[in-house]
């Protein structure tokens, strides 16, 4: 087994961690994308390295390699179809969301808009984003008192349980593939949100639905929904706890 790991983040970390105490071997190149612990414990376990600087590197450096599968464990960028085709069984990716619910961005955002399934999921990737065959996934329950930020931490855990949990199987070939139902799911693109936690102070909502946008959009280090008036412009977050 040989495989290149794309890898970014707590979950690209861990996941590359994971490999190198149990599967070194398997290892052919590991991608990240600046100077980090990732790429330090990779060279310090004598293993190849690269940062990313384009797909046209990392395609000229893998063309001289037998490569059975690509792995992209949290990586930020959509990768094109000259390099999924690279290795032998293509790539596979670990999204945060329960497939086929909230393909493409901010997946624990709108899991609370929309109130649907939400959990982590492995799949095949294809020409199409966060629509290839499901392998594995963890569904994850939610309640009044989650945000954006807690549902963002409880993928991310459940993530590397999960990876960790297939891998072995997916070294033989994993033979249970879910084809996912695109009409039953949704998507989104980085660009709707900002229009989407726009509170309008002159619009009528439903109350459920106002709490669901303001606590889908509370995460430390991010913007909150917002509003304007008399010209000035507002951000809200918002904490939710059960009373005893």
């Amino acid at each position: 087994m040989n495989i290149v790991l794309l890898a970014d983040g707590i979950v690209g970390l861990a996941i590359t961690r994971y490999l190198i105490e149990n599967y070194k071997s398997d290892i052919s190149l590991v991608v990240t994308t600046q100077e980090n612990e990732i790429l330090g414990l990779v060279k310090s376990n004598g293993l190849d390295g690269v940062i990313f600087e384009s797909e046209e590197a990392v395609k000229k450096t893998l063309e001289s390699r037998d490569v059975d599968i690509g792995i992209l464990a949290w990586w930020p960028y959509v990768i094109k179809d000259t390099l999924i085709d690279l290795p032998l069984r293509g790539f596979i990716n670990t999204h945060p969301s329960f497939l086929p619910f909230n393909r493409g961005k901010h997946p624990s955002f709108w899991v609370i808009v929309e109130q649907v399934p939400y959990g982590v999921t492995i799949h095949n990737v294809n020409q199409r984003l966060d629509a290839g065959e499901i392998l594995a996934q963890t569904e994850i329950d939610y309640d009044w008192c989650d945000t954006g930020e807690t549902l963002y931490l409880k993928a991310r855990q459940e993530m590397i349980e999960l990876f960790v949990n297939l891998y072995p199987s997916l070294r033989h070939g994993v033979k249970i593939k879910t084809v996912q139902d695109l009409l039953k799911g949704s998507f989104h693109l980085s660009s709707e949100i900002e229009e989407a936690t726009k509170i309008d102070l002159d619009e009528t909502y439903l109350g459920r639905e106002l709490i669901n946008k303001l606590r889908a959009k509370t995460f430390t280090g991010f913007k909150g929904c917002w509003f304007e008036d008399c010209g000035e412009k507002y951000e809200i977050t918002i904490q939710i706890k059960k009373s005893s």
